[in-house]
This record gives C-alpha cells, sequence and structure tokens, in this order.
C-alpha cells in the first residue's frame, strides 16, 4: 500500500467527475464525502469503477444536481425508501463519456446517501434509519478500513477523515470493526462473511477481538438468506488464496452453520495406531493445487456448444473451485474401520455427488448446468486414479473420455489437484501416470472422438425395429453396442453393430418387427 499526504489525496482526485461532485454540493450548500471501499482501494493503489458519496443531508438532492450537469450522459436512479440514488454513466460504445468539465470513462457508477445512524432489532436485519452526522455514518461501518472518507468540499478537499484509525489497519494489514464488533455483528450477521472474506481477498489478518466476536456470534448468521451467503462464499473461492477463508469459516464456528458437509471433514480418527488423514486440511491443498492450476486442455478444438461459467481455464473457474471443494464430502458418511485395509471411504465420490443438490439448493446456488456440473467431477474424481493405478488401456480411457464429454480437461485438473501426498516419490509416480492417461486422451481426440465413440444407431432406431417405446431394454441395448465400440470389439459401423444388436435382443426375447 501506498500513504498519502490530504495534499497528494487531493492531486489524486482532481478528475472531472469529483471536481463536479464538489462544485454541486457547494452549489447546494451540503457537505460531502467519498467513502469505503474507493477511499480504501486509493491506498491499496487497486483500480475501482464504483464511487460512493455520504451525504451530510440529501444524498437524493445532490444525485439529482450531479444529473442534471452530466444531462444525458448518465442514468438517474432513486431509491426513495432507502434515502439513495445511483447515477450511472451510459455507455458510448467504446468511447469515454464527455462532461461539461472533461471526460470520464464508461461505466462509472456513483452512488449517494444522506449520513445516517442505523440501529436493529434481534430478529432482522433490517434497520431503523434515522438522519445523522458523518460521524454516525463511519460509526455505522462494517470495518476500519472501510470508513474513512475524504472530503469532496472546495475549502476542504482532499481531506482524508480517519476517526478509527483505518489507515493503520490498512498498514498493518488487519481487519477490525470501528465500534464494539459483538455489536456490529449482532447488528448484521453477513459482516461476519464479509470480514472473513475480506481478510482472504486482502489477505489481512482479524483481530483477535473481532475474531473472538466472530466465534461467539456465529449463531446469528442463520438469519442471513442463502442468496447472501453464496455471494460472500462466491468471493471467497475465487480469492488469490481462498484456503483462508474457509480456515477461517471453520475456526469461527461460521462453516459448522453455512457448510456442515465440509466442516464435517476436519477429524482424525485412528484406530490400532493408524489413522486417516484430515480430509478438511487435504480439501483446502486440493483447492489451492486448483487455483494454481494452469491450462492444460486435452482437447483441440471448441468441443463445447454450450458456454458455462466454468469454461475460463483451471484457475479462473468458479465451478471447478466448488467441485475441488465439494470433491470429498462424501467421505464422512462412508468412512468405515477394516481391520485389514484400515481406514476406507468406499463410494465415497457416488455418495458426495448425491450431496452436491442439497448443498446448492440449500444455499441458493444456480441449479441447472452449474450445479450438474459439480455433481459430476465429484462423482468422477477417482476414475482417472483408478486408470492410472492400472493399465492405461485404450479400452478404459475411451470409456473415461465418453462419460466425461467436454468436462474431461477440468477433471484431470481436479484429480491432478487432488494429488497431495508429502512422499514426493510417490507424487512423482501420480503424476507421471496421469501424464500417461492424458496422452492416451490427446491421441484418442485427434482421431475424432465423438464419432468414434457414440455408436451409428441410436435409440430412436432401437425403439423402431423392436417396437418399443422408451424403457429399460432399449436403455440395455443402447449401452451394449456403445460397450462394444468402447471396448473395441467392433468396428462403429452399422452393419457389425446391426449384427450385434439383432443377436443381443433375440437373447433378451425381442423380435425385430
Amino acid at each position: 500500500m501506498k500513504l498519502y499526504s490530504d495534499d497528494e489525496l487531493a492531486e489524486l482526485l482532481d478528475q472531472p467527475v469529483f471536481h463536479l461532485i464538489s462544485d454541486a454540493a457547494d452549489h447546494l450548500g451540503l457537505e460531502c464525502y467519498v467513502v469505503g471501499g474507493y477511499v480504501r482501494d486509493i491506498f491499496l493503489e487497486r483500480p475501482s469503477n464504483d464511487i460512493d458519496v455520504v451525504v451530510v443531508g440529501s444524498g437524493i438532492e445532490l444525485a439529482k444536481e450531479v444529473k442534471r450537469r452530466l444531462g444525458r450522459s448518465a442514468h438517474l436512479s432513486v431509491f426513495k425508501n432507502f434515502g439513495t440514488a445511483q447515477v450511472k454513466m451510459q455507455p458510448t460504445l467504446g468511447k469515454q463519456t464527455p462532461l461539461p468539465s472533461g471526460g470520464v470513462r464508461d461505466g462509472l457508477e456513483l452512488e449517494f446517501v444522506g449520513a445516517r445512524r442505523e440501529s436493529y432489532s434481534h430478529d432482522s436485519r433490517k434497520p431503523v434509519v434515522e438522519n445523522g452526522t458523518l460521524e454516525d455514518d463511519q460509526n455505522r461501518r462494517d470495518f476500519t478500513i472501510n470508513a474513512m472518507a475524504i472530503c469532496l468540499n472546495s475549502k476542504r478537499f482532499g481531506e482524508l477523515v480517519d476517526p478509527f484509525n483505518g489507515l493503520a489497519d490498512l498498514e498493518d494489514g488487519i481487519i477490525a470493526t470501528p465500534l464494539d464488533p459483538e455489536v456490529t455483528f449482532s447488528d448484521d450477521p453477513l459482516r461476519m462473511m464479509r470480514c472473513i472474506r475480506f481478510a482472504t481477498q486482502l489477505n489481512f489478518q482479524i483481530e483477535d477481538e473481532t475474531f473472538e466476536a466472530l466465534q461467539r456470534m456465529a449463531d446469528r448468521i442463520k438469519i442471513v438468506s442463502g442468496e447472501r451467503i453464496e455471494v460472500e462464499l462466491n468471493k471467497i473461492v475465487m480469492a488469490p488464496h481462498p484456503s483462508i477463508g474457509f480456515e477461517y469459516l471453520q475456526r469461527s464456528g461460521l462453516l459448522q452453520i453455512i457448510l456442515p458437509e465440509l466442516a464435517a471433514l476436519d477429524i482424525i480418527e485412528q484406530r490400532n495406531g493408524r489413522a486417516h488423514k484430515n480430509n478438511f486440511y487435504h480439501t483446502l491443498e486440493v483447492l489451492e493445487n486448483v487455483v494454481k492450476a494452469p491450462s492444460n486442455p486435452t482437447h483441440g478444438g471448441d468441443i463445447s456448444e454450450t458456454p458455462l461459467p466454468h469454461r475460463e481455464g483451471p484457475g479462473e473457474s468458479l465451478y471447478l473451485r466448488w467441485a475441488a471443494l465439494l470433491h470429498d464430502i462424501g467421505k464422512t458418511k462412508t468412512k468405515r474401520w477394516d481391520p485389514a485395509q484400515g481406514w476406507t471411504f468406499h463410494n465415497h465420490n457416488y455418495v458426495g455427488a448425491k450431496m452436491v443438490p442439497q448443498i446448492f439448493r440449500r444455499l441458493k446456488m444456480p441449479m441447472g448446468q452449474e450445479m450438474k456440473y459439480v455433481e459430476k467431477l465429484v462423482d468422477m474424481h477417482m476414475r482417472p486414479q483408478v486408470i492410472a493405478d492400472n493399465e492405461v488401456t485404450d479400452s478404459a480411457v475411451r470409456r473415461l473420455l465418453s462419460d466425461a464429454g467436454d468436462d474431461i480437461d477440468d477433471l484431470m485438473t481436479l484429480c491432478e489437484a487432488d494429488i497431495t501426498s508429502k512422499n514426493e516419490a510417490k507424487k512423482k509416480m501420480f503424476l507421471e501416470n496421469f501424464r500417461m492417461v492424458r496422452e492416451k486422451l490427446t491421441d484418442l481426440q485427434e482421431k475424432d472422438y465423438k464419432r468414434l465413440l457414440q455408436p451409428v444407431i441410436d435409440g430412436n432406431e432401437i425403439m423402431e425395429m423392436f417396437h418399443l417405446k422408451p424403457s429399460r431394454e432399449v436403455g440395455v441395448l443402447k449401452q451394449y453396442l456403445k460397450d462394444a465400440v468402447l471396448d473395441n470389439r467392433v468396428e462403429n459401423e452399422r452393419e457389425p453393430l446391426m449384427h450385434l444388436l439383432v443377436e443381443k435382443a433375440s437373447q433378451m426375447g425381442l423380435k425385430c418387427q
């Protein structure tokens, strides 16, 4: 981060948009400040396109005046019930939006709110709001680093107002609340998630008193909607090092409430001197491995016809990271002690996959392609390892490729990330085996795997030949033909497949019509 004097802050704010707001506020006789994340990000030297302006008086009145001065180049939205207004610059086909005093980039959003004080009832996140002073407004802010304000009025332009030493906390890498953290979290329990999210994104430490309040107040998160929790969770998942956030969530007790399936993995059991690994911390290691995974495609072209949010490349994929986070959640339910084998987790992938829809539904996450993608990767994450542990045959790789389809790259990335052994020789062996699987995948894909692996006789033709309706028999016949192609017992050509089909149907008591 970088420290600035008030004069230097004034120079940084020497931009048309801030001078326009300053002139409008002075014209109306209103005291106004830029506050919150924009100020924090100035010192962190991070870009920000959203500007929050606090007005001692009517924020809506100032927003209307700013909109009047901008003319058609901006759009005004007023939220009277909340005493707020938004002015958004209109896009101009990539050109900068002209202002009377110069230019400003498109997409800039100005949020105006009147300074206020808030009070909450115990069972609601909806506050009772009253007009207040700048001090009242800063008191209600979530964290000291978000409570700093810079005056925009011409006589004090660039003056930093920092009553809670937020700048010092920013410099020390500390997340702390302006007032009593227990009151702050009780008033708005979502702030507990935001606390951990900021600590994760910025790689900051949560101040001891603030963290202790998190632990005491964790139960209050129950009054927050799944949608709001999902937003914060996704920001933690997409942080440069998401494991920081999940450690904080676990230690605070929040994870046991919002994602108990993951929290339950934080245990080590021992019998007869044999212990299994802590699958919670193993999961965090897998997640970090996925984050730093390079894009390592095995297909040569654009296979996916329907782009999904998880197709940005391994390190940037939200739902691939979710698959890493949930890949072992079935281990709690499947853990068994076997005197001969030790601890076993048979079918944990299948059990875990069945838990994915429940989790997505509870957290109000998308139940469509995104959920099915995560469910699929959790279910299949053991398949490449099983292949790699044995002889890497064409038949096994064909089946893997057929079942994984367009998600084969992500599946392989997840499986490679799942290698967390501290035994370097063992780790090297696993990675070498996976390299061989990838080579086989590449070879098969170069031969146009979709054409080779989909039998030329489909279900509709089978139903027509044997006068069947959609049924188990049709599924059995389709799978029989597919297995024959995958096992390379016959060429994927009509004549040999038709011979196999008639023979199998006859065994099942079906006659060709």
